[in-house]
């Protein structure tokens, strides 16, 4: 979610910069350094178990931990958690939350700034290295997730929360007035995806810091990253108990997290439908529940490109490469669906066509490709039906890619596919790969043009305009208005960083409760209004009485 360009800019007032994102330029020390720790993690495959209430269990129902790009490349196993276990991880975060709950605000923030401290000082090869061989992303994409996103949530996070600890209700003559942002009657369920290690992080650790404690449910396709994640949480002194980590079955966990009375919240990322399955698990069992549980979550997105007649041909091309392609487009904010002026149309397709045709596809371990494998089969499977839809439907065709190969890895061509039908599947369904359809509207009728972009998906992650005229910028930001949580102009719809963009949308796409600022924090507290009155009333009668 990172765009590097922003860096070395000064941080807005009175948060911590943003981590730097080192380059792994060829000689760079980094990428001597991160060759060296990949080499070493793929020769040395660990075994992960379950940690509940700061213990390690052992289930003894073992899942491989293989590398998207090479399958034969085994990098650990990992104990498997079910209904059980979750249950038994709720009962370790009750028994933490006792003391956490409790603990000052600025010890619980010293835990996540240690951390990502410890993120800047080395950890951050390790964090980087599991992220490139467990979920096949190239070691700049990796710097962007795990390293910076990461250390800036453990430090912004923090600065944010500070702010609204700091916003206090106004005291008059002879009295004073308090708020106590207390953490939530009981237990939060973090479930978290894939595709950013800093996601897995800031799930659990945000709702943690405002004093909660978490049952974390880590995506089986990221476990390494994570295991070590949780491993780094240990290292900057986190207690025991407070996020408790349970890989394995989504379902099984669900339903023993689920059917807990004290469930007090859930912070989700991923599938449209899985959160609304979630969702609905939480309604037929609220009246269990001691208290009406938080729901938040960033789910789907079908995000856009809309290029102006009078656009930076140049720079919407390189927004539309990078935008569609980086990590496989397996972002939540990824461009899918790309808007071009009839009149200019022909000549970007075929000047994107090229630029997508350079680029390389392989293991992240060689720095030379630009795109990797993606995360699994089921999702090789699912992407490439897309593709070959797209290919027998008479109102498409293939401009640039469309290949494929599971032979060793799941790798995909980067695709661009051209349709004649505005609402085809490729422009109106979530694809959650490197496939970018592209459409001509009649650049005569800009109204119409804009309600397409509006109307044709059900979500509204994230959107990027390209325009000159200031006018034009100022039509389609209000055009527009609804159809992106994270608007982008004359850049790509990909980039949010900590503390400046903060991120997530609505409709289809989630709650929008804003990963990144203190929108998402204030989710995560159960405010109590104190009202100390220093001369209570001696006497109960009014003297309108008299």
């Amino acid at each position: 979610m990172y765009d590097s360009l922003i860096y070395g800019r000064e941080p807005s007032p009175g948060l911590p910069p943003n981590e730097p994102v080192r380059s792994y330029a060829p000689g760079s020390p980094e990428r001597s350094a991160i060759d060296a720790e990949l080499k070493a993690m793929a020769a040395n495959p660990v075994e992960i178990p379950l940690v509940i209430g700061g213990k390690e269990v052992r289930t003894g129902r073992i899942k491989e931990i293989r590398s998207p790009h090479d399958r034969s490349l085994v990098l650990g196993r990992y104990h498997e958690a079910g209904e059980a276990e979750a249950i038994a991880a709720a009962d370790a975060a009750a028994v933490a939350s006792r003391e956490w709950s409790e603990t000052p605000f600025q010890e619980r923030a010293a835990v996540f700034r240690k951390a990502a401290d410890l993120i800047s000082s080395g950890w951050w090869k390790t964090l980087n290295a599991s992220t490139m061989l467990g979920q096949s992303k190239n070691a700049y994409q990796a710097e962007i997730d795990s390293t910076c996103e990461t250390a800036d949530f453990f430090r912004i996070n923090p600065a944010l929360a500070e702010r609204l600890y700091a916003e206090q209700p106004r005291s008059g003559a002879g009295e004073r007035n308090l708020t106590d942002y207390r953490p939530l009657d009981g237990f939060v369920y973090a479930v978290t995806p894939f595709n950013f290690t800093a996601i897995a992080a800031n799930l659990p650790s945000a709702p943690a810091l405002m004093g909660n404690t978490v049952v974390w449910k880590p995506a089986s396709s990221s476990v390494l990253s994570n295991w070590h994640l949780m491993r780094l949480y240990k290292a900057a002194g986190l207690p025991d108990g407070v996020i408790n980590f349970l890989p394995g079955s989504a379902r099984a966990i669900s339903a023993g997290a689920l059917s807990r009375p004290d469930l007090a919240g859930l912070h989700f990322t991923g599938s449209t439908a899985v959160f609304n399955s979630l969702w609905k698990g939480i309604a037929d069992n609220l009246s269990a529940y001691s208290s009406y549980p938080r729901l938040v979550g960033e789910t789907g997105g079908k995000d856009f490109i809309f290029v102006h007649p009078d656009a930076d041909l140049d720079a919407a091309v390189a927004a539309c490469v990078r935008g569609a392609f980086e990590y496989q487009g397996q972002k939540c904010s990824a461009a899918s669906r790309l808007y071009l002026p009839r009149s200019i149309a022909g000549r970007f397709i075929e000047r994107l066509a090229a630029e997508i045709s350079s680029l390389r596809v392989g293991p992240p371990t060689d720095h030379a490709n630009f795109v990797n494998a993606v995360i699994d089969e089921a999702a090789f499977d699912t992407i490439t039906g897309f593709i070959d839809r797209a290919e027998a439907d008479p109102a498409c065709r293939i401009a640039a890619g469309g290949g494929y190969d599971k032979s060793r890895g799941f790798f995909i061509d980067p695709t661009l596919i051209v349709s004649d039908d505005p609402r085809s599947e490729t422009m109106a369904n979530e694809i959650f790969g490197p496939v970018l359809t592209a459409y001509a509207y009649d650049d005569s009728d800009m109204a119409a043009a804009y309600e397409l972009v509006d109307t044709t998906s059900p979500y509204a992650l994230t959107g990027a305009v390209f325009a000159s005229d200031r006018r034009a910028i100022m039509e389609a930001t209000r055009a527009l208005r609804h159809a992106a949580g994270n608007f982008y102009i004359n850049d790509k719809p990909t980039g949010a960083v900590v503390g400046r963009q903060p991120f997530g949308g609505a409709r289809g796409s989630g709650t929008n409760d804003k990963a990144g600022s203190f929108l998402n924090l204030v989710r995560w507290t159960s405010p109590r209004t104190i009202k100390e009155n220093f001369a209570p009333p001696a006497d109960w009668r009014y003297p309108f009485l008299g």
